[in-house]
């Protein structure tokens, strides 16, 4: 794979408010890579800026080697999907699918043969006929992917499509999403603030915070090895543990809450003395009555349970530490709110984050 989307040191500014400061990244042709961030981070107005619909103020955008930052969005042959869809109520869904290669001059013949092939790719064959307010949500949003990939776009950009969908849908529609990103090999880029959507379609999350990149790593990597605090509070349930480096040779950190606590993860040279954020998540943490031997052994108590049925979520505090543990939820019984139990964990479950 080759670096296919290339932006460089992109900055957008509003008055005296700095939207984005220096954003670069590379996208390899074919990726699925997610924006990811709170609101107001930038991940929406990059994607606007590389669909040409924002003006950066100052840095490059480039597509297979060759610069589109001064393209109009209609010169740059890019696939859009809101999240309102805007279809054309007055249109049959293969109408809607066929305007964009009417717009490039495509016969109606060819171009009507074309959407309803496209329609068939996203599930919606035998559907053409039918007018946006005959289709439900769902397919209004399939209707809405095959016109944005039916010309063959060079990037397919997609800004929180699954938002008005509920929940079993929107679950859905992931797994349909990326079996057409996949079967077409199409680049594409997907803005979202849902981080279950994030870790289940990407090859690669970006995540934003401020206006700047924190980081852009693999789904796995971002989860397990946060490069920044944001980071690992932002992406899942965290235990963010205040530490000190006490014997960095032995990877042994104190904590005041937890006392000594030896880790296994720390992707920068680390000095005695140094101060540190552990990383512990809720799943990694054994809830007892009694210490565990061959653990590293806390006490906590337990605030609140919340049980979801197949797990429980145990809420407490060790020292002034606020903690979550995750458990089975057969396994919530041994422990109730108000009462002290031990947490253990294992220096595998550790991992060091320095900024």
């Amino acid at each position: 794979m080759t670096s296919y989307l290339e932006l460089s040191n992109i900055t957008k500014t509003y008055g005296h408010f700095t939207a984005l400061e220096n954003v670069s990244l590379s996208v390899d042709k074919g990726e699925f890579v997610t924006f990811l961030g709170p609101s107001g981070s930038g991940k929406t107005t990059t994607l606007m800026i590389i669909a040409g619909f924002e003006k950066a103020t100052g840095g490059t955008v480039k597509v297979g080697g060759l610069s589109i930052s001064e393209l109009a969005p209609h010169q740059r042959n890019i696939g859009i999907v809101f999240q309102n869809y805007a279809l054309f109520p007055h249109r049959s869904a293969v109408e809607n699918v066929y305007f964009p290669l009417q717009m490039r001059g495509v016969s109606r013949a060819k171009g009507m043969k074309q959407a309803e092939d496209m329609l068939s790719l996203v599930g919606l064959k035998g559907f053409g006929h039918r007018h946006p307010k005959e289709l439900s949500g769902g397919q209004q949003q399939r209707v809405a992917l095959a016109r944005a990939l039916v010309f063959e776009p060079s990037l397919l950009l997609l800004d929180e499509p699954l938002g008005a969908l509920d929940k079993n849908l929107r679950e859905q529609m992931q797994i349909e999403i990326k079996r057409i990103q996949r079967s077409l090999g199409v680049t594409t880029i997907f803005v979202t603030h849902d981080q279950s959507e994030a870790m289940s379609m990407s090859d690669r999350i970006v995540v934003f915070e401020r206006g700047r990149i924190e980081q852009a790593a693999a789904p796995l990597d971002i989860y397990h090895r946060p490069q920044t605090s944001f980071v690992a509070s932002f992406i899942g349930e965290s235990n963010l543990i205040p530490a000190t480096i006490c014997c960095a040779g032995n990877k042994t950190a104190k904590s005041l809450a937890l006392g000594s606590v030896d880790y296994a993860g720390a992707d920068n040279v680390l000095l005695d003395g140094q101060e540190v954020t552990l990383l512990i998540r809720p799943e990694h943490i054994k809830l007892s009555r009694n210490p565990v031997d061959g653990r590293r052994n806390a006490f906590m108590t337990v605030e609140t349970i919340v049980n979801y049925g197949d797990n429980a979520l145990v809420i407490g505090r060790a020292g002034d530490i606020p903690l979550r543990v995750r458990v089975l939820g057969a396994d919530v019984v041994i422990i109730k709110e108000g009462e002290e139990c031990c947490v253990s964990w294992t220096p595998d479950s550790v991992f060091v984050i320095t900024k």
